[in-house]
């Protein structure tokens, strides 16, 4: 799924009205009312009108700006509230949700919108930065902010910049070619600036070519709860400075939760195995376990089987989104001793005879035995 950025065509540090105007001029380019029949135009109107619905928010923005699509598609289509994906708009639900883009609601013309391109020198961005930072089950299951040190380049103090001559601060230059197809035009980065539209006009002492120093700053990375192994978070104009009037690069965050020496985690649901022994297991007990918030105690009834499953509903790990919470799911598993007295043994002896002690397990259910024998397999 593209990025809701690069559909827009604006940098991450966009205002609120510079994501509406970018809005607006996409929304005249892939009008059907201006491309009629043309599928490609009709899916790019969509897409950015999936964009603008969730960059206009500034709650589901801010959340798109640390987790991207893995925030927008976690538990389900369409986590923000969206279609999950540009297929899920249809021209009317575009027309009714974005009315002040539109003028009213209404569908047909483009009176409404202000014309024009977007002018102004070309602003690149800084190289993201990526670190790796480890969590316990617990601290993924509360949320936690983690202060961590990164080197990243900074403007050095002093830098100054003045506009490239060579592309006259465009960032690209126009080259003519002649082919056998006739002339034909083409456009490149400027060599001179890189791109950047701008060259160094002051480098101060210890500064590198592109003016900038290194530097080493703590940061604060706000995790939210319900992060597993593997996800990706992102800290925005936490990378490198950007040369000129660039936008700095990202601080991407790899998310490792360390294993737990008690529970295993299964998607938003937590496994805890619960050992008893032959005697709690026949006459029952209470049992202290251990959960994500701190340890709690369980009853365990009389007569308990092996391979019995005891859920825990809202002790497991939050959904990323807040929509809900797994359940912790505790498997009993009866212990049987395995050294026993002459005294331990002549009492099971005698009660191999007794009709009590015989597997009578409810329809559908495994013996006793048939369950032991799949708990050390």
């Amino acid at each position: 799924m593209a990025d809701f950025y690069d559909i827009l065509d604006i940098q991450r540090g966009a205002t609120a009205a510079e994501i509406k105007k970018a809005y607006r001029k996409k929304a005249i380019q892939y009008h059907p009312d201006k491309n009629p029949g043309d599928d490609a135009a009709e899916e790019n109107f969509k897409k950015a009108a999936e964009a603008y619905e969730t960059l206009s928010d500034p709650q589901k923005k801010s959340r798109y700006d640390q987790l991207g699509h893995q925030a927008y598609t976690s538990g389900g289509a369409g986590g923000f509230g969206g279609g999950g994906g540009a297929g899920g708009f249809d021209m009317d639900d575009i027309f009714s949700q974005f009315g002040d883009i539109f003028g009213g609601g209404g569908g047909g013309g483009f009176g409404g919108f202000g014309g024009g391109g977007r002018g102004g020198q070309r602003r690149v961005k800084g190289k993201d930065l990526r670190i790796r930072v480890s969590l316990t089950l617990e601290e993924a299951a509360n949320g936690v902010d983690k202060k961590v040190k990164v080197k990243r380049k900074k403007q050095a103090p002093g830098v100054s910049y003045k506009t490239c001559t060579t592309c006259n601060g465009s960032g690209q230059v126009t080259r003519i070619q002649n082919t056998i197809l006739g002339r034909m035009q083409t456009a490149a980065p400027c060599n001179t600036c890189g791109g950047a539209g701008q060259i160094l006009n002051n480098k101060p002492a210890g500064a590198d070519a592109q003016g900038m120093i290194a530097t080493e700053e703590t940061v604060t990375i706000q995790i939210p709860a319900g992060v597993e192994s593997d996800m990706r978070l992102k800290v925005s104009g936490k990378g490198n400075d950007a040369p000129g009037n660039g936008v700095s690069g990202d601080l991407l965050v790899d998310i490792e939760v360390k294993p737990h020496a008690e529970l295993q985690r299964e998607g938003n649901n937590l496994h805890y195995d619960l050992y008893v022994s032959v005697p709690e297991a026949v006459l029952g007990t209470s049992k202290e376990i251990q959960t994500v918030t701190g340890k709690v105690r369980i009853p365990v009834e009389a007569g308990i089987q092996s391979g019995k499953i005891l859920r825990l509903r809202g002790k497991g790990m939050p959904n990323l989104n807040g929509y809900a919470t797994g359940d912790l799911l505790v498997h009993v598993n009866v212990w049987t001793p395995r050294n026993l007295t002459k005294e331990q043994k002549e009492f099971f002896e005698s009660m191999m005879t007794d009709s009590n002690f015989d597997p009578a397990p409810e329809k559908g259910d495994k013996s006793f035995f048939e369950k032991v024998k799949d708990m050390f397999s």
